[in-house]
């Protein structure tokens, strides 16, 4: 590991071996995402969640106004920041850190300057305009790999070394940024579980995340959180998954993930305290 912090807009976030890892909970506020489409799609539902998630002891809150489950249709700009916008507005002085899930620049800016620490890109910062975006602030940075786009990613993921192809996109996405003067304490990386990989790939991914960190310098996020990935070795459905994202979260850590993007924050952050007792 390059550095030992991750500045996050008004946070600063220990990243390095001996800190515990951070917790990221998934906030959907979209009708539609694969895993709980429609529950929070209200204000108030929610304001109620996120309410739980800082009781259970979050660190950041991902906050995602369009879904990027396989097959996901885009939505305008004017409806993300429908979605988006109030939420920022109601939790900005909650006192977590609050993340942006998003790939459009205009999103990116409106969020940055309504309050958000973080903004999490599944496209890596490559839609025009989003470097500029980010660029003069110091809000986090997530750069995740992504094979395809949500509407086809999954239907014939090839590589053929996935981890070199990661790691090689991841490489030159963070060295373009850190060109145009975005401080490298500002980035993670993200292997994009389940976007255009395969369970193999997955695997593969996951077993090197000690090694895509060391290489590349940045804290690694890991989202397995009952993706198709879970499913396929448990057999379960999508809400009954919880058990098996429990053990995807602690295999990223023990694998070296610092950050856990997670939809069970409380039974996470629980199992992560016995862990580390323990282990």
């Amino acid at each position: 590991m390059r550095f030992s912090h991750l500045q996050c807009g008004r946070y600063r976030f220990p990243v390095d071996a001996a800190a515990r890892p951070l917790v990221m909970g998934i906030l959907n506020v979209t009708p539609d995402s694969f895993s709980d489409g429609g529950r929070y799609a209200t204000l108030d539902a929610s304001l109620s969640h996120a309410e739980e998630m800082i009781e259970a002891g979050v660190d950041i809150i991902d906050i995602g106004g369009e879904s990027s489950r396989p097959g996901a249709a885009p939505v305008s700009l004017q409806q993300e920041l429908d979605r988006v916008m109030p939420l920022i507005f109601a939790l900005r002085d909650c006192g977590k850190a609050l993340s942006i899930d998003t790939y459009k620049p205009e999103m990116m800016r409106e969020a940055i300057a309504a309050g958000a620490d973080m903004i999490n890109d599944i496209n890596g910062f490559r839609a025009e305009g989003a470097l500029q975006a980010v660029q003069d602030v110091d809000c986090a940075l997530c750069v995740m790999h992504m094979q395809g786009e949500p509407q086809t990613m999954q239907a014939h993921p090839e590589y053929t070394d996935v981890v070199a192809e990661v790691r090689e996109f991841l490489f030159g996405r963070t060295s373009q940024m850190q060109q145009v003067g975005i401080a490298p304490q500002r980035l993670c990386i993200d292997p994009g579980f389940g976007f255009g990989k395969t369970l193999e790939h997955n695997a593969k991914l996951l077993k090197n995340i000690d090694a895509l960190q060391n290489d590349l310098g940045f804290p690694v996020l890991a989202g397995l959180s009952r993706k198709s990935t879970i499913g396929a070795l448990t057999g379960r459905p999508v809400e009954q998954r919880m058990a098996g994202s429990l053990a995807g979260a602690l295999a990223a850590v023990m694998h070296g993930a610092r950050i856990v993007r997670v939809h069970d924050v409380a039974e996470t952050v629980d199992a992560l305290k016995v862990w580390q007792a323990l282990a």
